[in-house]
């Protein structure tokens, strides 16, 4: 069976949270809490087992159904973090992507150019004057 990330840490238990949720909602068991939150009752098994890690969906509607803050109930499971690193690639652009904005501004910048010097040559008096 294959463990998430967030179980290599010491302090992450989300048994608590689940306990924790089903005394503050009063609810009997598991296949409650599932239904109270909207999910399939395999995942709060799975979630029990540390098989699924308990995922930003599940803790928003976690909050929607008990009005408990995110850091609170991060807390309560035991999740520290204070950040979310991601990888280095994430929400850089590709290199095409990145050769393609470059191409457009620099065609932005050329007609901006352009439009300045037209700008001048008809600000600019020329000899033609009728006398």
């Amino acid at each position: 069976m294959a463990h998430h990330a967030l179980a290599s840490q010491e302090s992450y238990n989300p048994n608590h949270l689940l306990d924790i949720l089903l005394g503050k909602m009063q609810l009997k068991n598991d296949a409650a809490l599932s239904r109270m939150l909207e999910v399939a009752p395999p995942v709060i098994s799975k979630i029990r087992h540390h098989r699924l890690p308990v995922g930003a969906s599940l803790l928003i509607r976690m909050h929607e159904v008990t009005g408990m803050s995110i850091r609170d109930l991060r807390d309560l499971m035991g999740d520290r973090r204070t950040k979310y690193r991601l990888s280095d690639a994430q929400g850089r652009p590709k290199p095409e992507e990145k050769a393609a904005q470059q191409a457009a501004a620099a065609a932005a910048q050329q007609q901006q150019q352009s439009q300045d010097q037209k700008q001048q040559n008809e600000a600019s008096p020329s000899g033609n004057y009728a006398h």
